[in-house]
């Protein structure tokens, strides 16, 4: 690995946990290149692509890169699977990390990402719920849960608690803590800040896992299986 301008290392990082394409080039906290794409469909056939174009555009080589951030939702379970496959592989093949950043983390200001005590972070999930986590001063303080905003679980109140994202003021009432609405935005921008927080030169390769919360909406066939033969 070599790191061009200054020894400062290079991230780059993806995420396609939700109907998008989201892809950014970081020097150490400072962005080289960001792109991001909304798509539905054909995110595997697009992301590599993409992240070549952004190496190319800073003159940079895979072979350059100190780590790998990837988006690991939770988020659309197909999405999900396509970026952490990617990044596992990537970062098998050029043996660096590869820095799990899940939707918790970009809801968090990318500014100043360890300056909360109790940040309840919210980010919306299938019929009208949420996905919910506690984090202290930038570290998960509990697993992921979801939940219904209406209706929150006492369990989740924290001394100086604040929430931030989706349903932030009807979660907030459960202990008239101060809220903040907020979305999902500027996702290449805010992987490559949560990557570059993340990241510690003496990381362990511990490969990335998608992060999810409820099982998958599917169903078992309805169809016996085939008879195999002998």
């Amino acid at each position: 690995m070599t790191q061009p301008r200054g020894g400062e290392p290079l991230f780059l990082c993806f995420d396609t946990s939700g109907p998008w394409v989201a892809a950014s080039l970081f020097e150490d906290d400072v962005p080289l290149g960001v792109d991001f794409v909304d798509m539905k469909r054909g995110q595997a056939e697009a992301i590599v692509p993409m992240l070549d174009a952004l190496l190319a555009k800073s003159s940079v080589t895979y072979a350059d890169l100190a780590a790998i951030g990837v988006g690991v939702g939770p988020g659309n379970f197909t999405g999900i699977r396509i970026s952490v496959s990617l990044a596992r592989g990537l970062s098998l093949s050029l043996g660096i990390s590869a820095i799990a950043i899940s939707s918790f983390d970009l809801m968090r200001d990318p500014s100043g990402p360890a300056a909360e005590p109790a940040l309840l972070l919210s980010v919306p999930a299938p019929r009208d719920q949420a996905y919910v986590q506690i984090q202290r001063y930038g570290v998960a303080d509990a697993a992921p849960e979801l939940i219904d905003p209406l209706h929150p679980p006492e369990h989740l109140g924290r001394v100086n608690l604040r929430v931030r994202g989706a349903f932030a003021g009807t979660i907030a009432k459960q202990w008239d803590a101060p809220f903040e609405d907020a979305d999902l935005q500027d996702i290449p921008y805010r992987l490559g800040k949560a990557t570059s927080h993340k990241w510690s030169p003496n990381s362990d390769l511990v490969a990335p896992a998608p992060l999810y919360v409820r099982p998958p909406d599917a169903a078992p066939a309805s169809d016996p299986p085939p008879v195999i033969l002998p």
